[in-house]
């Protein structure tokens, strides 16, 4: 049997569908980067989908039609190198056609290599300089507290190789410092980046001790099973 997950009042995807929606972001993902000789980054795109397509099928606050609706959730993939992850989930819920996805990345086409809030409606920041975005979706959820007005959330995306940027334990140290329960943070552990598995770069292992050792509340869950991401938003977004 379907099961119809609920958020915010309001029904969402199946968890079925969800699942789909997953599937179609890596099917679009590939036809992007294989149209008329496109590159992109593949695995980055592949390991976060079903943590998209949870975000954008069953959890997030959005109007495709009204991308600045001002009582929306806001998103910030600060791995902005795997962006064609997102936009091809934001093509599937109707941001824009789906014909879009395959001038991505050409000169002058709303979809760049990294997010740009300039070019796309329904992206929130600039984002692809690694470590940076965990202080951006900070400032979000800060003017979102201060403001008192809606009860928004701020998600925000990490890759585990980034997490080698000091800029995000700084941020981490200020959300905790903030009582900043409206934001969560994602880490797609993969254990790669972009020249080969991270251990043998910068191990910045184990990844849960340390976010627990600034402040956090960490849920581990397997980034591939929906039912278990979904899970873990209602998890990370009781307030505290």
């Amino acid at each position: 049997m379907a099961i119809r997950y609920k958020i915010l009042g309001s029904e969402k995807m199946e968890i079925k569908k969800i699942e789909q929606l997953a599937h179609k972001i890596r099917h679009n993902v590939v036809r992007m980067m294989g149209h008329e000789g496109q590159t992109g980054h593949l695995g980055g795109s592949f390991s976060s989908a079903e943590i998209v397509a949870a975000l954008y099928g069953g959890y997030l606050r959005y109007k495709p039609d009204d991308p600045n609706w001002e009582n929306r959730d806001k998103f910030i993939y600060s791995k902005g190198h795997a962006a064609i992850a997102q936009y091809a989930a934001m093509a599937e819920v109707g941001y824009f056609p789906i014909e879009e996805l395959w001038e991505a990345k050409k000169l002058g086409s709303m979809l760049q290599g990294h997010p740009d809030r300039l070019k796309t409606p329904g992206i929130e920041a600039g984002t692809g300089s690694l470590g940076q975005g965990l202080s951006i979706a900070v400032g979000m959820a800060l003017a979102m507290k201060l403001d008192k007005k809606f009860d928004n959330k701020v998600y925000c995306i990490m890759g585990d190789g980034e997490l080698a940027e000091g800029q995000i334990w700084e941020a981490a140290m200020a959300a905790v410092n903030y009582k900043l329960d409206n934001l969560v943070g994602i880490i797609d552990h993969n254990g790669l980046q972009a020249t080969g598995p991270i251990k043998d770069h910068y191990n910045i292992t184990p990844i849960p001790d340390k976010w627990k050792g600034f402040g956090w509340n960490v849920i581990q869950v397997d980034g591939h099973d929906v039912k278990a991401i979904l899970s873990a938003f209602d998890e990370a977004g009781k307030r505290r």
